[in-house]
């Protein structure tokens, strides 16, 4: 027991004490107030301290794959991928450290222009939203509904917060201080297997962010990388399993036909390739386009979320937005509202990047250039009902059968999808 759980125990019994003193009379009324205020206390207790283990358990799971998961994503992983922060001079692309503030054209563009209040939308119930994001394409949906708010101009109300780790968020999703959060969509599954059920995933975020790129161009299929040396981030997350994947359901061997240098950061890859040390690698978005300001001569040759969907006929998954299976049930219309909000925000997104790349430097950290140029490529797009269950689920699938506990050791039951 620690010092603090200690404290708030002795809080319990003083409070108790007090009762006895001032009530005197009714014994059996002052018995039951005392042992009322020790038990609220003692329970209050016991919900903090079986929140911090499952917490513990999903942050041991996930610490290197929920970074903004750019990587997997996020991703949206190495390191924590849903993490990363391409504005930070010392994260690395899935989500740990990232690329020198100083590569980055600092060039900004005019703020995006807010939205009227949809006149058609009521909604009665006035709770505050309250929503955790992480650094990087996952959040970047949000952003328009994000500046609507602040401007009076959303149909619900709510408060953002916005973290480099997944490990930051969820947390506070599972101790009820956050009603949902955008997150990796494995981290999704770790969450809900870690909660027995406790999360729900209201939609698909992002799709697939990883691509193959090259001092060059000479590669147009998955079979051109035979013999290649591809240097990438992720290994043992799901930027691996996506790889591995890839490559095997093109007839390639992962461990013979290719060789894969593992690096721990974006920063080394992006440096390798401009030493001229490779000249092929697997980066996510918006690294790409960081590493593209450095290299005139690097090109995208493969789109992974494309080779993916040519194989299962399914988009690849990079982020989720879960939910607080509690705070769904008890407000349905606000969740109905919300899914209308988030659908126009994350259309208004793809389609003005030059208006919103400011925003998303301003609430994410992503500088406006690389941000205005990078979110054509991030697959931002929200999926829902059965879409989403579809497509989740068979990424899940394709990750569990490499490694199942990168879903948290078991495929989700039907009711981890949202179903208004």
């Amino acid at each position: 027991m620690t010092f603090k759980k200690f404290l708030v125990l002795l809080l319990a019994l003083v409070t108790a004490l007090s009762v006895l003193s001032a009530c005197g009379g009714d014994g059996k009324e002052t018995d039951s107030k005392a042992n009322s205020a020790a038990s609220e206390a003692i329970s209050e207790e016991a919900s903090e301290e079986n929140s911090d283990t499952v917490s513990e358990e999903i942050s041991e799971t996930t610490s290197s794959e929920d970074s903004e998961t750019v990587d997997n994503d996020g991703s949206q992983e190495t390191s924590k991928e849903d993490a990363t922060d391409p504005d930070d001079s010392n994260k690395d692309p899935n989500g740990s450290e990232s690329t020198p503030e100083e590569d980055v054209n600092d060039e900004t563009t005019a703020p995006a222009e807010t939205t009227e209040v949809d006149s058609s939308v009521i909604v009665t119930d006035d709770v505050a939203i309250r929503i955790g994001g992480l650094k990087g394409p996952t959040t970047m949906g949000l952003i328009k509904l994000m500046q609507d708010f602040e401007n009076g101009k959303s149909v619900c109300d709510y408060e953002f917060k916005v973290e480099a780790a997944a490990d930051a968020i969820t947390p506070l999703l599972i101790k009820g201080e956050l009603d949902m959060v955008a997150i990796p969509a494995n981290v999704a599954s770790v969450l809900y297997n870690k909660t027995k059920g406790a999360v729900q995933v209201l939609g698909i975020n992002t799709l697939g962010v990883l691509y193959i790129v090259q001092n060059g161009a000479s590669i147009e299929n998955v079979k051109n990388l035979k013999g290649r040396t591809i240097y990438a981030t992720g290994k043992g997350t799901t930027p691996e399993y996506t790889l591995r994947y890839i490559l095997t359901e093109n007839g390639l061997d992962p461990d013979k036909d290719v060789t894969i240098v593992w690096k721990s950061e974006a920063t080394e890859v992006v440096a390798a390739m401009k030493s001229g040390t490779a000249s092929v690698a697997m980066l996510p978005q918006p690294y790409v386009t960081v590493a593209q300001t450095q290299i005139q001569s690097l090109n995208i040759v493969l789109n992974l979320n494309d080779e993916w969907e040519a194989i299962c006929g399914k988009s690849m998954v990079t982020g989720v937005t879960v939910v607080r299976k509690e705070f769904a049930e008890a407000h349905p219309e606000l969740i109905k509202a919300f899914l209308g909000e988030y659908k126009a925000s994350t259309e208004y997104v793809v389609e003005n990047p030059a208006e919103v790349a400011p925003l998303v430097e301003e609430k994410i950290g992503v500088k406006a250039a690389v941000a205005q140029t990078a979110i054509p490529y991030c697959n931002i797009k929200l999926v829902t009902g059965s879409e989403m269950k579809s497509m989740l689920s068979n990424y899940l699938e394709v990750l569990f059968n490499q490694n199942a506990q990168s879903i948290g050791g078991a495929m989700p039951s039907d009711d981890f999808y949202y179903e208004a």
